[in-house]
Order: C-alpha cells, then sequence, then structure tokens
C-alpha cells in the first residue's frame, strides 16, 4: 500500500521499502513506496526483511533507482542514486514513555516537538541585497513562545513537564464538601437499626430481607450476612457490586456534608432462581478470600465488615437489564436504613474529618477526564446522581438518557455519584466504590500542572450505529468545551473498544491530545485502532494478562492513574509517546514508572499484583489453559 506525501514527512525516518515493482531510471515518489505502518506485520509473515544498511525514506524521495526492483524490497545504496544526507535524531535519550497497549492498526508517529541535533534553517531573502541566514533549529525551537522539557529518545521524544503553560495564576476554588468519618468496629444484628460507639446494630436480617424482597417484583428472596475477617474464606456467590455506607448530613452530592462509615461495607452478590450467576464474561463465586482483590480501589479493604446481600432473582432475568437493577434496589434498602440510623450518630463519633475540594487552574492547560461506561442494556447499566451517595432513589440509568456524555463534578463522583450495575467479568468492573474512590479523579485534582475541568461519563451502547452517533456528540462537546487534553477510560473490554477507540479519534481530529486507558494485555487486545491511539495505558495487573475472576484484579490504580497523567502532559507538553510493542509486554510498565518516578524525583507505591491462585476448579482450568 503506497503512502501519500503527509506520510512521508510523518515517516522521514523509517526504512524506505519500495511497495510495489519499480523500473530502472524512475524517481522515487511517496507512492513507490510501502507504508511503515505495517511493516510489523509484514516481518511477522516472514514477507520483509529490513538489513541494517537500508535508507531512511527522507533519503530516497527525488532520488534515482538504479534497477528494475521488486515489491517489499528494502531500498539500499546500491540500489538508490542521489541519496540525500541527513543527521540521524540524537540517540543520548535517557528516559521514554512507552504506550503500553497496541491497536490493529499502529499509530502514525507525529514529530511535534522534536529536538534536532546539528541540523540548520537556510533562509534565502530575494529582496535587498540577497540576505541568507542559517539559524540551528535547535535555537529556533528555544525561540518559541512556549518553552517545555524535553527528554529526547532514538525515534521519538517524551517529556513530563515542569510548567505546561505561561505563568501559574492563582487556583480558584469551585465546590467542596466535607466527610465525617464513623469508625465501626463490630456489626450485629438487633431489634432496631442504630449505632452506638463502634457498633452498628442491624435490624433482625428475616424481617428486613422480607421487605427488601417485597419493594421488587423481581426478587424472589434476600439472606444476609455479617462477614468478619475472621469468616473471609466463607462461600460466596459472584460479587455484584461493592459499595460505602454514606449518607448527606447537609446539601447535595458534590457539595455541603457527608457521612460515611469506615470499617464496614456493603457487598451485593446474586444469582436467579435457577442458581444462574449475576455475570456475563465471567463471575467471582467461591470463597471470598480468593476471589477478592483487596485493597483496589473498587474491592473490599482487609480487616472490612462485609454486610452481604445475596438476591435471588426470577429465572431466566439475570440476563436483562430489569433483573440486576431489581437486585440493587432490594439491596439498596437495606443500605437505607443504615443511612437513617447514620444520620442519627452522634456528633462525638465522628473519628476524622476531610476536605475534597475541586480548584480550577487558568493558566494551564485544560484537562477532561471522560469515562467510559457500559450501556449494552442487557445487564449492563449505571445510574448516574441518586440523591444519597452511591444509592438508586434520584438516579438516572445512563442508558435511558441515551448513553450521551453527562459531565460530573470530580466531587460529585467521589460523593457517590455513580451507582455501579456492570456485571462484566469481575477483574476489571468498576464498582460503585471504585467511583467513590476514583484514583484518576483523585490524582488529577491534586495536579497543579493542569486545569481539570470535569469528568464526563459516556455510555457504550449495543449498536455500533448508535456507538457512533454518541461518539460523534461527545466530540462536538469537548469542542465546545474548549479542551486542551483528555484521559479516556473505559472497564471491561471487547465490544466497548469500539467507541472506545472512536471517542479517541473524535477528539484526535479535533486536535485534543488523548491518553486512552483500558484493560488490554493478552485477552483484551485491542482489535481496532486508528492514527491517534498513541499514548495507552494497560490496566492490566494479571500475570497471564487474562480475565482472571479476581474482583478488581484489573482495574485502574493509582499507579495508573499517575503513569496516564505523565502520558498526557508529556503531548500537551509538545513530547511523544514511543510506540508499542508488537505484543504485550508488562516489562513496559515497570519501565514507564521507573521514568516517571526519575523525573518526578519521587517513589511510586504498585499496587500489590495478582492474587493467590483460587481453590476452584473452574478458575484453576483458566490458568492451566493460558499457561499452556
Amino acid at each position: 500500500m503506497s503512502i501519500t506525501v503527509e506520510t512521508a514527512k510523518e515517516h522521514a525516518s523509517d526504512p524506505a521499502v519500495l511497495c510495489c515493482r519499480a523500473e530502472a531510471g524512475i524517481t522515487i515518489e511517496p507512492s513507490n513506496l510501502e507504508d511503515p505502518a505495517i511493516f510489523a506485520d509484514l516481518e511477522d509473515s516472514g514477507l520483509l526483511t529490513i538489513p541494517d544498511n537500508g535508507l531512511k525514506i527522507g533519503q530516497v524521495l527525488g532520488a534515482k533507482l538504479l534497477k528494475t526492483t521488486d515489491a517489499l524490497v528494502p531500498l539500499t545504496v546500491d540500489l538508490v542514486e542521489g541519496v540525500l544526507e541527513s543527521e540521524e535524531v540524537s540517540e543520548s535519550a535517557e528516559q521514554t514513555i512507552v504506550a503500553e497497549s497496541s491497536t490493529m492498526q499502529p499509530a502514525a508517529t507525529v514529530q511535534e516537538g522534536q529536538v534536532f541535533s546539528g541540523q540548520t534553517i537556510k533562509i534565502h531573502i530575494e529582496e535587498g541585497k540577497g540576505i541568507n541566514l542559517e539559524v540551528p533549529i535547535a535555537i529556533a525551537a528555544a525561540m518559541q513562545p512556549t518553552t517545555v522539557s524535553q527528554v529526547q529518545a532514538t525515534d521519538t521524544t517524551a517529556s513530563v513537564t515542569d510548567n505546561l503553560v505561561g505563568e501559574t495564576a492563582q487556583e480558584q476554588k469551585i465546590r467542596g464538601f466535607k466527610r465525617k468519618h464513623f469508625k465501626i468496629e463490630k456489626v450485629v444484628f438487633a431489634e432496631e437499626t442504630k449505632i452506638e460507639g463502634t457498633t452498628l446494630y442491624l435490624r433482625a436480617a428475616e424481617a428486613l430481607c422480607q421487605e427488601a424482597s417485597a419493594t421488587e417484583k423481581l426478587v424472589e428472596g434476600m439472606e444476609l450476612e455479617i462477614i468478619t475477617p475472621d469468616a473471609y474464606g466463607t462461600y460466596s456467590e459472584t460479587i455484584m457490586d461493592v459499595q460505602p455506607i454514606a449518607t448527606k448530613e447537609e446539601g447535595e452530592i458534590g457539595e455541603g456534608v457527608t457521612r460515611i462509615l469506615d470499617g464496614v461495607v456493603m457487598i451485593l452478590t446474586g444469582t436467579d432462581a435457577n442458581g444462574v450467576q449475576i455475570g456475563e464474561f465471567g463471575s467471582s463465586e467461591g470463597e471470598l478470600d480468593r476471589n477478592i482483590m483487596w485493597g483496589r480501589p473498587g474491592a473490599p479493604d482487609k480487616g472490612e465488615i462485609f454486610i452481604k446481600a445475596q438476591v435471588t432473582i426470577k429465572a431466566g432475568t439475570n440476563m436483562e437489564r430489569s433483573g440486576p437493577l431489581a437486585a440493587h434496589q432490594a439491596a439498596d434498602y437495606v443500605t437505607e436504613e443504615i443511612r437513617k440510623a447514620l444520620k442519627q450518630a452522634e456528633e462525638t463519633l465522628v473519628v476524622d474529618t476531610e476536605e475534597i475540594t475541586q480548584y480550577r487552574r487558568p493558566s494551564k492547560k485544560k484537562v477532561l477526564v471522560i469515562k467510559e461506561i457500559m450501556g449494552q442494556g442487557a445487564m449492563h447499566d449505571n445510574l448516574i446522581m441518586p440523591i444519597e451517595p452511591v444509592g438508586t432513589l434520584g438516579a438516572k440509568p445512563n442508558v435511558d438518557l441515551g448513553n450521551l456524555p453527562v459531565i460530573l463534578a470530580p466531587t460529585e463522583v467521589l460523593d457517590g455519584g455513580i451507582h455501579a450495575l456492570t456485571c462484566i467479568g469481575p477483574a476489571s468492573k468498576e464498582t460503585s466504590r471504585h467511583y467513590f474512590r476514583e484514583p484518576l479523579v483523585t490524582e488529577a485534582m491534586k495536579d497543579e500542572e493542569i486545569d481539570l475541568v470535569g469528568i464526563a461519563f459516556v455510555g457504550s451502547p449495543q449498536a455500533n450505529s448508535e456507538k457512533f452517533y454518541v461518539s460523534k456528540r461527545l466530540g462536538m462537546m469537548v469542542e465546545a468545551m474548549g479542551i486542551d487534553g483528555a484521559i479516556i477510560t473505559t472497564e471491561g473490554f471487547g465490544n466497548n473498544h469500539i467507541d472506545f477507540a472512536s471517542h479517541i479519534e473524535e477528539l484526535g481530529k479535533r486536535g485534543v491530545k488523548v491518553v486512552g486507558e483500558s484493560f488490554s494485555a493478552m485477552q483484551g487486545a485491542l482489535v481496532v485502532g486508528n492514527k491517534y491511539m498513541e499514548a495507552m495505558i494497560d490496566n492490566n495487573k494479571s500475570k497471564q494478562g487474562i480475565e482472571n475472576e479476581v474482583l478488581s484484579n484489573n482495574t485502574l490504580c493509582k499507579e495508573d492513574a499517575i503513569r496516564a497523567l505523565a502520558m498526557l502532559k508529556t503531548l500537551l507538553g509538545g513530547g511523544q509517546i514511543d510506540k508499542p510493542e508488537r505484543k504485550w509486554n508488562p516489562n513496559v510498565k515497570q519501565s514507564n514508572i521507573e521514568v516517571i518516578e526519575k523525573q518526578l524525583g519521587t517513589k511510586i507505591d504498585l499496587v500489590e499484583n495478582e492474587q493467590v491462585l483460587p481453590k476452584s476448579e473452574k478458575r484453576r482450568k483458566i490458568y492451566e489453559k493460558d499457561e499452556a
């Protein structure tokens, strides 16, 4: 496949390979050359071998071909007359950031912000007395109005900037809320629901479950169980959601005062009446301690007490939108009773308070965090902006909103503005607690080098026509907002990668710098792509690179957020990201972490990697198959 003049400019330093048979004596043009984007595929198939003495595209354009030559032959000095001399980009790089997952269509390298060594710009002025000026490119680059720190690499340049634009203007406080923490060390069943000291008394399970079940026609039964740390080995059906227990003392979500219980979480599990797990791509049933990646943003922390609601819904409704929704709403009936008790708790029981504040930084680059959430309409849905943190009442399902982008303030996200209903694979599922502790939102809020505008939630529809419709609306919204850069994340993999790629393209073609973040690795490898997917973060933590059915194993963590922000600031500062390796390589992630640590002068705490091998025969087979 021949290339255009524009592609030739972008790939001037890539090997020159003929795309088709060419006759001796022709002047070599871009139309005679093969697209470097497919070199890796050609090499893998054995159709192409690039020699060490091969010429670059920038050296052969306009030169004469000396011999009639077949297709897919790399051009060397013995085949070309009039080779242009050019000095290579300096190879004295100390650091470079590399994209961590590749697409089916590798992105072309854009040489923006590249530093050249020893070359000059020659300017000839006809008027006057034939004045000639020669300005070294390095000096010309330094004359640009915005100075950015450049870290040079062999092929591309990466920089994590100290100051992305202009002088620092005073931060503007937009909104904030206060969290009041109440410590719970014991949960017991009792005659009424109340909080005394560090003990949560929960009304008799049988009566509470009967009331909760009666609120939903599709719920055939519910059981409540208190799981203490010494009982983490208890068997459980698949975990549908992990939820904090919090309530508003004052104001609406994202503002005012929120009360939250520490030391206890709500765990929702479920099956239909036939015993079928409520889940799609895998499920996490089994011993709790072997099916949870502890300490992840969306998972329980070791030492916490679980109030586990096991919900049974009508047979056959586990794959319908109404079934999982009914399970969540019934369980929220229980949580709501605890919220009422929390509202009545004595102020003297508050053990800690914290302020969560959103600032705008007018002098910095405007950044939008975009979170693609499931919206296929089966068991894939989410509730947006309930009345109570992570509640159900008053919230709007993103499917009912047409999956169109909805903007939330960062404080709204961290105050429980999202109730997650998604029933995808456990390892990459973002639970309600994940959004409540969303690390990307937290890190972006406190990053003083960017101006975080807000958080956009956009659903992932089932039909491709709807996916592209939603993507175009997202692109127009971002264009109207005047955004400079964005980080786009998605949970799960496969179907939702179609619109994930489309979102990146819609922003990229509008000049917005974009970093994509998703689980990819082996099992979730991207099968779609476009030229704007140049900076990618892989959330995988499993050793095999698969959906290993351990809750929250492959979800976005603090270290992933830090890498995504570093990549985005590199692009905003005029630097570049190296292309990913052809096949998944977990060492790339570690190398990127080391680069960022050196730039920041601080250590990045790594999250714990994969859970120990679960006992279940089902999961053992998954591991054995992957290892084979």
